[in-house]
């Protein structure tokens, strides 16, 4: 028998809703991709979704969680706000953890938030949540709309606030009254004006002409690059002058690939899990130019001996960061692209620094990252330089926290800008996987591999569904040593091998897991099997999962300890 819709509901189907209006703007923002997860609050807006279904893609993903961390994957890959729904309540606080994350690593969102309706707001209804109140301390800005007329403005200020300045998140909270109520004329063109929002993207010329004079006298500069190389775009015209002033160059966590990791200029990361020649140069420079870095504490370990006689110059787009933790004797709050290109153009000669660039050249000979390789056993780094062989070191590649981040940080080495996708300030565990599905939709042609921990896969492995759903060719690589790693390494280093609830005993057969959502898996336990296996996972135009198993003894190194200074590494090459 065939059913047919009452007139009510063919009339109410015919109607214009807050819903529809603000589809309509996501589309004028020029949004084509929608991550998220339905419910209550927001069915008037999943409504809207159904009707423009040519023009706008959802991508429906079996937590919240799962939604906002792609949707940091596609951002960091884009440069584009990624743009996650949720429902009021349970779904909105799903999205805390992801909205902090974006928050701590600058990544630009436009999160929806569904809402009860306006009159029973601060009733306790159901599946009330203040999630204003909540994400207050955690977003750049938030709102909460209050009519439907107001949403074209809000949804346009957003957008603007989310990607300009220093990137982050905003959140769009959307009482269901909002949403489902009519539309009863056309919107009007959108104006809008922040005078309390004006982000400052032109540097100082006199502090530029500070920062030249500085170079041409330096006997041991180094410059620092951070993500906010990356969010401006300025990678290229970091190497030029890196290149132009003979400038060695190190990078934070973040900012891996935004000079060439293959450069003779090239020191690597510094910090906590650094390399030798990274940082100690930090410790010894005389000149130390900040570049879009925040100057985190697992960056600079205890501050007494970060840079100690060093003159600072720090270039940020976010003047809150400029002084924060490390003092700049040069503060420059600006675009970093923009004072780069405005700091080549200043006629100052490059610095006489022969002596300290041999140096630093012969620490990074005689103290490069090293591990005993066990042929008979799988070592987790030599499974990152296997990885990194067969794509050539051009894969995009995405992991959760902890040991296995710190491995494909020190062994995969970027020679290109936005292929590294990393939880860094938060460092939130279950990151890396729906991350990966982020990045895939984001650069569809590109080759990406999750890196992830055994424990972080755990937490978000239901989202093996939507790239079973939608054929996208994520490569999975669970670097399995059957423990909560970090957690462990720090267990045996500093609380006398005492493993408290690191050890995973009990662990799922991680590839039936796979082949019960329809994608082909592989269990590989030495060297010759992935060696035989990796070519076949690579030639897959499809998803694939491959379970290694490695040492569990293993750890990273080096280290520098809580407390300890830059020049204070522990298991540096002997």
């Amino acid at each position: 028998m065939k059913l047919e819709a009452s007139p009510e509901v063919q009339h109410s189907t015919a109607l214009r809703t807050g819903a529809d209006l603000l589809i309509d703007c996501l589309i004028e923002e020029g949004v084509t991709t929608l991550f998220g997860y339905p419910g209550g609050a927001v069915l008037p807006i999943y409504d809207a979704i159904f009707r423009a279904r040519d023009s706008i893609k959802h991508i429906l993903f079996r937590h919240e969680q799962g939604s906002i961390h792609a949707a940091e994957g596609y951002a960091r890959i884009t440069g584009k706000p990624g743009v996650v729904i949720a429902t009021s309540g349970p779904g909105a606080t799903n999205l805390v953890t992801g909205i902090t994350d974006a928050m701590m690593d600058s990544l630009p969102l436009v999160v929806f938030t569904g809402q009860v309706a306006r009159n029973v707001i601060g009733t306790d209804a159901f599946q009330e949540a203040d999630i204003l109140a909540i994400t207050t301390p955690i977003t750049k800005h938030n709102y909460q709309v209050q009519s439907i007329e107001e949403m074209p403005r809000i949804i346009k200020e957003a957008f603007h606030i989310a990607s300009t300045g220093r990137p982050g998140p905003v959140v769009i909270d959307v009482p269901k009254d909002i949403s489902a109520g009519t539309v009863t004329s056309a919107p009007k063109k959108v104006q809008f004006h922040l005078p309390g929002y004006q982000p400052t993207t032109k540097p100082n010329p006199l502090q530029l002409k500070k920062l030249a004079d500085a170079i041409s006298k330096a006997h041991k500069p180094v410059v620092l690059a951070g993500a906010g190389i990356l969010h401006s775009k300025a990678s290229d015209i970091l190497r030029i002058f890196a290149e132009k002033h003979r400038l060695p160059v190190t990078t934070t966590l973040l900012g891996l690939g935004s000079f060439p990791g293959n450069s003779p200029l090239s020191l690597g990361m510094a910090g906590m899990h650094g390399t030798y020649a990274a940082n100690m140069a930090l410790y010894e420079c005389d000149l130390l130019i900040n570049i879009g870095a925040r100057f985190d504490d697992r960056l600079t370990g205890n501050l007494k001996f970060f840079a100690p006689q060093a003159k600072v110059a720090h270039i940020d787009i976010d003047p809150a960061e400029i002084s924060k933790t490390v003092p700049a004797d040069i503060p420059i709050v600006a675009d970093a692209k923009e004072a780069i290109t405005e700091l080549l153009k200043l006629s100052h000669s490059s610095p006489l620094h022969d002596d300290w660039l041999e140096k630093l050249k012969a620490n990074k000979e005689n103290y490069p990252l090293w591990y005993q390789n066990r042929q008979d056993q799988l070592c987790a780094q030599w499974v990152i330089q296997a990885v990194h062989k067969i794509s050539k070191g051009k894969a995009i590649v995405t992991t959760d926290v902890g040991q296995h981040q710190m491995w494909a940080a020190q062994h995969y080495s970027f020679t290109e800008p936005h292929r590294w996708v990393t939880s860094g300030g938060l460092g939130t565990m279950g990151f890396g996987f729906p991350a990966a599905i982020g990045a895939q939709i984001a650069a569809p042609d590109s080759t990406v591999v999750a890196i992830v921990g055994d424990g972080g896969f755990q937490m978000t492995l239901q989202e093996l569904s939507v790239i079973r759903e939608r054929n996208l060719p994520v490569k999975i690589i669970i670097v399995n040593n059957g423990a909560l790693g970090m957690v462990r390494q720090w267990q045996e280093e500093f609380y006398e091998k005492r493993y408290s609830e690191s050890l995973l005993y009990t662990q799922p057969d991680f590839v039936k897991l796979a082949e019960s959502y329809g994608i082909r898996g592989f269990k590989v336990e030495t060297q010759e099997e992935l060696i035989v296996t990796l070519p076949e996972v690579f030639d897959c135009d499809g998803p694939v999962l491959v379970d290694c198993s490695v040492l569990q003894q293993e750890n990273v190194y080096p280290m520098i300890a809580p407390g300890k200074g830059l020049h204070e590494m522990i298991g540096v090459k002997p």
